[in-house]
């Protein structure tokens, strides 16, 4: 492959999983938000799995294509959907399953892909000789990996991720509001969780000690199950 093709495949075969497991995560939450009473994400047309109603132009794109070409793991975001908890029937646990939804989705989704990717090495063995096939299989991979990662890394007890509304459910109402109130201080937690941390030590790298461990064990899980399945 030519330095273009190169980037091109790299670029392709994270940015397209990425897209689509972000997408399946937001509507997951608008989805079951409206199964429980609010139709705000619905009323809002964005319970389609069209991605350019979800897109983030920096979060989906711009930083995904950024991280892949540098060789960093992709990590990126789509506009969340909106929910108000005030419309649900039970706000308080309802919301808990709201949240849950998203990542939820993304472990189905990883276990469909696993799946595909058993199938495929049946009737590709070897993974193909094509780029086509390459292109296919590599996409697979990465669809696991990334799904699995959004699953854990947003089961992250701390605000902005999914795991913060989980845990607020189950705190005293009074601690829950205070809690939720830290939103607004969303993109100076991931900040701290993803470049400071990490540069003061290796023991506080929340990513390294406690998202990637479960995401490669879960990986090993999926495609150990898939391959015994299929014969692999």
């Amino acid at each position: 492959m030519t330095d273009f093709t190169k980037i091109a495949f790299e670029v392709g075969t994270w940015l397209i999983p990425l897209t689509i497991a972000i997408v399946f995560h937001e509507v997951a939450h608008g989805g079951v938000a409206r199964l429980f009473g609010d139709m705000t994400a619905s009323n809002a047309g964005r319970l389609s799995l069209n991605p350019i109603r979800h897109v983030d132009p920096f979060g989906t794109v711009i930083l995904p294509m950024f991280l892949a070409i540098t060789g960093m793991p992709p990590f990126g975001w789509a506009r969340p959907v909106p929910v108000r908890q005030s419309q649900l029937r039970n706000p308080r646990w309802h919301m808990v399953l709201v949240a849950a939804a998203g990542p939820a989705s993304n472990i189905v989704l990883a276990l469909v892909a696993g799946f595909m990717l058993g199938a495929v090495s049946i009737i590709l063995p070897n993974g193909g000789e094509g780029l086509a096939a390459k292109f296919l299989v590599a996409n697979l991979i990465n669809f696991i990996v990334i799904n699995l990662f959004l699953a854990v890394f947003n089961m992250l007890p701390l605000p902005p991720f999914d795991g913060s509304k989980v845990l607020a459910g189950f705190l005293p109402q009074k601690l829950a509001l205070k809690w939720q109130s830290l939103d607004r201080f969303a993109l100076v937690i991931m900040l701290i969780l993803l470049v400071g941390l990490p540069r003061i030590s290796p023991e506080a790298d929340v990513l390294g000690r406690f998202v990637m461990p479960p995401v490669q064990w879960l990986f090993n899980l999926i495609t150990t199950s898939t391959g015994a399945v299929f014969g692999g």
